[in-house]
């Protein structure tokens, strides 16, 4: 079991670990969203185990940091609880979830275990950010090899992930006005994260026991 982080960036008092590594047992690795989910370095200083995770992820599939936050906040503004919504029944009554997405990445459960068959990464959980932010890298890289994408092209990468590889092959999105819309924020907030990162990454790089 790994330290989850805590909302200070800080690693945990050497004499409490035991006691949190049984309640993370218990309890599952997740946190309340950040507190700033528009600033990449407000999200990492927040949780600093979240920038480790993140660049493990990138090193893995070459997926910058930036396209996969921006994703993470589209699907979900990084509510590791986050469910699809519940339709109508006789147009009032709340009904069945339309899907079975959820989580970080609201990634529906049969695409969680081609994922995790994929990977290996066996356990892994959608509400537990650094498994989420590890199948958005497996994923869009994945999507960047199939369609011969760029995978610092959030805006395509975007299309293929709300659509699947298939339906972006076929041009599905290509009829939604507004998917594109959406798409072209995914790509824009991409930038803004990654160009925010660049300012801070040293620093976060560095170990929590000598942040200076």
């Amino acid at each position: 079991m790994v330290w989850c982080g805590s909302r200070a960036g800080l690693g945990p008092p050497l004499g409490i670990v035991a006691a949190l590594v049984v309640l993370a047992t218990v309890s599952g690795c997740t946190q309340p969203a950040p507190r700033n989910i528009d600033d990449s370095c407000a999200i990492f200083a927040e949780y600093h185990s979240w920038f480790r995770a993140a660049e493990r992820s990138e090193r893995r599939w070459g997926v910058p940091i930036g396209v996969q936050l921006a994703i993470i906040h589209q699907e979900s503004r990084f509510d590791a609880k986050a469910k699809a919504p519940r339709g109508r029944f006789l147009w009032v009554l709340p009904g069945r979830r339309l899907s079975s997405s959820y989580g970080y990445t609201q990634a529906v459960k049969p695409t969680w275990s081609e994922y995790i068959r994929s990977t290996g990464n066996h356990g892994a959980d959608r509400d537990n950010f650094s498994d989420a932010i590890d199948f958005v890298g497996w994923y869009t890289n994945r999507s960047a090899q199939r369609l011969g994408l760029r995978r610092n092209d959030a805006f395509r990468l975007y299309l293929a992930y709300h659509e699947g590889d298939e339906g972006f092959r076929r041009g599905t999105h290509n009829s939604k006005a507004w998917l594109l819309g959406v798409a072209d924020k995914v790509s824009k907030r991409a930038g803004r994260y990654q160009s925010r990162l660049a300012t801070c990454r040293k620093r976060l790089q560095r170990p929590w026991w000598n942040p200076f």
